[in-house]
């Protein structure tokens, strides 16, 4: 009887086990092309492929069940398998070399898979033209913004991620004296006026007061966007400034005064500052002559970063990305009559890996057939000098008398 250790090790290193992960990737695949038709392709991805289990929602019920394991769980499975395979299996040689190195790609490939679906992060810069901006924002992420502009000179935003107020009773605003007593969260819902007859509305200040909020459920697909929205009540030094509205739908600020300062708090997409600044000197939006169909899209803009010393001007367009401390930036919209440029910004830390990993299956595949050719053509030279050697044996010898 083999050892429960010995079984374990045999399934892990096992070719049907390879097998039926490459398959349920088949499967997953088809299943999330299909699903983009109704959550999108972020949706559908998310879903599918960056998760460890799919699960099933029972109408009618809070109830899921996994029905599926997910992309990120069969990954993980064929990635163990890879590796206890080549181990237990390959031959530790020189022989070898080739198919150790081309294993090595594999499992990078799959490493780098990893890495983009846990930390690549897409955000999005739009700019119209002599606009200087030096913030990216995230398509779907909200934050509640807090902005002292007490000051005319300049203003102190402070911010934290609004799915951060789910579930919460209190939140604390850093680098502030502000807390935010949570009334109530919603990640995504529809707002319209109150009209007659309705209760009170919990908000006591600003547009909050004559404004409904109908919670509805997260939005997925590529063109939908969230309208989320929070009630809170800034405290400041243990005083109530009001319980006040905020959400990303309302498309404005609303300001409060406490303890000699005065500060704005509003619902906005989630920002990343940058140690630089961009500006748009001009876009261009070119056709094919006589036609509106797309030519080239096109943003000169001047990077200036003053931790380099560094100002200079870069052309971006379709299919020539700037690749600039550790983000690229792509040419992906338009919009304002040709004076405003969308580019979508994306941070992927591994997205070296595909290529070093690509470069090391082909390097393994061009040693492995150079150790196979080399030993061909040693042996046929073993065979030939074989083969010489019989003949002179065998040929008649001139004896002299």
């Amino acid at each position: 009887m083999k050892r429960f250790s010995d079984l374990v090790w045999d399934v892990i290193t096992s070719l049907k086990l390879t097998i039926a992960c490459l398959l349920t990737l088949m499967v997953l695949v088809v299943a999330c092309t299909i699903a983009q038709v109704y959550l999108g392709t972020w949706g559908a991805v998310e879903i599918f492929m960056y998760r460890w289990l799919v699960w099933l929602h029972l109408p009618g019920t809070d109830w899921s069940i996994p029905v599926l394991p997910g992309g990120a769980l069969v990954f993980a499975v064929l990635l163990a398998n890879l590796i206890a395979a080549q181990v237990r299996r390959l031959e530790w040689s020189w022989k070898k070399s080739g198919i150790w190195i081309a294993h090595l790609g594999l499992v990078l490939l799959i490493t780098g898979g990893f890495v983009t679906s846990r930390a690549q992060r897409e955000t999005q810069l739009a700019i119209e033209e002599g606009q200087t901006v030096n913030f990216v924002e995230s398509p779907r992420e909200m934050e509640l913004a807090l902005i002292d502009r007490t000051d005319p000179a300049y203003d102190d935003v402070y911010s934290i991620p609004a799915l951060s107020l789910a579930g919460r009773d209190a939140v604390a605003i850093p680098g502030t004296p502000v807390v935010l007593r949570v009334r109530g969260y919603f990640r995504n819902c529809d707002l319209s006026p109150r009209q007659e007859g309705e209760g009170p509305s919990l908000a006591t200040q600003g547009v909050g007061v004559t404004t409904t909020v109908v919670p509805q459920p997260p939005v997925s697909r590529d063109e939908e966007i969230n309208r989320s929205a929070a009630f809170v009540e800034p405290l400041v030094a243990g005083q109530s400034m009001g319980t006040w509205l905020v959400s990303n739908g309302l498309g404005k600020d609303q300001a409060f005064s406490a303890g000699g300062r005065t500060y704005s708090i509003l619902m906005r997409n989630l920002r990343e500052y940058l140690p630089y600044a961009v500006t748009l000197k001009r876009f261009r939006h070119d056709v094919y002559q006589g036609t509106d169909i797309p030519l080239n899209f096109s943003s000169l803009v001047r990077i200036d970063n003053p931790s380099r010393g560094e100002s200079r001007d870069v052309l971006i367009y379709m299919n020539q990305p700037l690749r600039y401390e550790g983000k690229t930036f792509y040419q992906a919209s338009f919009g304002k009559n040709d004076t405003l440029s969308v580019l979508q910004v994306v941070q992927n830390p591994g997205w070296l890996m595909p290529y070093i990993a690509c470069v090391l299956v082909v390097l393994g595949l061009l040693v492995q057939f150079g150790i196979s050719f080399r030993r061909a053509m040693l042996a046929q030279v073993a065979r030939d000098s074989a083969a010489e050697e019989a003949a002179k044996a065998a040929a008649p010898r001139k004896v002299w008398r």
